[in-house]
């Protein structure tokens, strides 16, 4: 198979994972939001994941701690468009780093 064809089809498997992630973040919220704004650590969390939540997704290309932070990306109800293009773009990076290390 030529390794354009392998980018390109682990490229649309991993991102539409992260779709999905993020989705279920954002409908995980809707079931829990009222739980994580009563409590303390709760409302922390939140303020925190406003503020640091575009900026860790540099992160989300990473093995075993990427996928977590898609979906608490959702959970954040960050901007969907924004979100897609950092961590998709870092998704399809990573791949294309790796086809190009592997030749």
């Amino acid at each position: 198979m030529p390794v354009y064809k392998a980018i390109t089809i682990a490229s649309i498997g991993n991102v539409s994972a992260i779709i999905v992630n993020y989705w279920f973040g954002y409908w995980l919220y809707e079931k829990t939001h009222n739980k994580l704004e009563s409590s303390k650590v709760g409302t922390k969390s939140l303020e925190y994941g406003k503020k640091y939540g575009y900026p860790i997704l540099f992160f989300s290309w990473l093995p075993v701690i990427g996928d977590p932070l898609t979906l608490v990306a959702g959970v954040l109800r960050l901007n969907f468009v924004l979100f897609l293009f950092i961590a998709g773009f870092l998704r399809v990076g990573r791949y294309v780093a790796i086809a190009y290390l592997a030749i």
